[in-house]
């Protein structure tokens, strides 16, 4: 019987393991395969082999990953083929679904759920949506904080509004 830990905060590159296994069964070299730097998703969230090894621990101790087989191989340790719990499999389907709170998450976590979400073949829209929405909320409110704030503040508000505002017009593009 495995031992289940107490949950913690899973990170991006957690997601990104969690999401792949829950997407099809596969062995850990694979996994850091896509999340190398020239991987499919690495592309937009790296993880070198260490870590993702460590990904897999921490998700098996918490009862979202489970081994489907291990199978003797002829170089090196037994090659295990690991999976998403059913628990697994709905958190990422949460986790998939929810926009992103800040404009500084929508480079990094934003666009590893898009990926993801692609990869797996679903629907892009009903995330777009969300965050579209969120978005739209915070450009409204840095306009609002804009027209009494000078100097510094005026400089640092801006730039998020200008950054929000193109993280809003992408995710609009894929709602078109």
């Amino acid at each position: 019987m495995e031992k289940t830990a107490a949950p913690r905060t899973l990170l991006p590159g957690d997601w990104a393991v969690l999401a792949l296994l829950a997407e099809q069964p596969a062995h850990g070299f694979a996994l850091a395969q896509v999340l190398a730097e020239d991987g499919e998703v690495g592309q937009v969230w790296t993880m070198p082999r260490p870590r993702v090894y460590r990904a897999i621990e921490d998700l098996r101790s918490a009862g979202l990953i489970e081994t489907v087989e291990t199978t003797p191989s002829d170089r090196g340790p037994a090659r295990t083929l690991l999976a998403a719990t059913p628990a697994g499999a709905v958190a990422v389907e949460q986790w998939l679904a929810r926009p992103v709170a800040h404009v500084r998450d929508a480079r990094s976590e934003l666009l590893l759920k898009l990926v993801l979400t692609h990869r797996a073949g679903r629907d892009l829209r009903p995330l777009a949506a969300a965050q579209h929405g969120v978005l739209e909320q915070l450009a409204d409110r840095l306009t609002a904080q804009l027209e009494t704030a000078d100097g510094q503040r005026a400089l640092v508000l801006r730039f998020r509004l200008a950054q929000t505002v193109a993280a809003r017009d992408y995710v609009a593009g894929l709602l078109r």
